[in-house]
């Protein structure tokens, strides 16, 4: 099995205002490393917000394709830390970037499945590298290249939820939804436009609890966690 794993930044920094928290960091390692002692193959994306918010940024008058940017370089930041973490616990790792950047390996699909499949944990940095794409699509985008069996995003919440079980105490989960229903209702799993990819293209998610002990692990095995979304 191959998986393409997303972690938000703002989990690295757990209860920080910002940064990474180095408990937490050495966690989502050692979670990773239980996913590998499974034998599956495991890619992985990650948000930069822990770094660089670029809708603040934004609404300060920072112009928007240098704050999309920006969030890209901050992802590049995120998984480099990572990838060391990865390595303390004693995985091989890589990071892939497709804009250049010297101290990375430049990105490309076909040596990507080539590291997967030799079970090197792979590392997506910088999204798709465009403005105005977000790591939603990059992430929907990468699934496909790779051809990744499932997308897991590890987040904060159980499921998927109708509105934000934070303010809404009570909000509805779904156990099981499909694409439609969620391009549907507008509900803030990833941005609409790569639900629309992920459903043309057959790609299954799962959102799970990325603090949930097992969560993960449970659900890239096969076993019911969180809320399955398919076509």
């Amino acid at each position: 099995m191959k998986v393409l794993l997303k972690v938000s930044g703002e989990s690295l920094k757990w209860k920080k205002d910002f940064w990474f928290d180095e408990k937490m960091v050495e966690k989502v390692a050692n979670m990773i490393k239980e996913i590998k002692d499974k034998w599956i193959g495991l890619a992985i994306v990650i948000w930069g917000w822990n770094i660089y918010r670029g809708w603040n940024l934004m609404e300060a008058g920072v112009n928007p394709a240098d704050s999309h940017n920006l969030s890209m370089l901050s992802t590049v930041f995120n998984w480099v830390v990572l990838k060391n973490f990865l390595e303390k616990v004693g995985l091989e790792a890589i990071v892939m970037d497709p804009n250049g950047i010297k101290f990375v390996l430049p990105y490309n699909k076909d040596r990507a499945k080539k590291f997967i499949n030799e079970w090197i944990v792979t590392i997506f940095t910088g999204w798709t590298w465009n403005p105005y794409f977000s790591t939603d699509t990059g992430w929907v985008l990468r699934a496909l290249e790779i051809e990744a069996d499932m997308m897991i995003k590890a987040t904060r919440v159980d499921w998927i939820y109708d509105s934000d079980p934070e303010k809404n105490p009570d909000a509805k989960f779904f156990e099981e939804i499909s694409y439609h229903k969620v391009l549907e209702h507008e509900l803030k799993v990833m941005d609409l436009s790569a639900i629309d990819v992920a459903k043309n293209n057959g790609l299954v998610l799962k959102v799970v609890n990325l603090f949930k002990p097992w969560a993960v692990l449970r659900a890239v095995s096969g076993e019911k966690e969180g809320t399955t979304v398919t076509k």
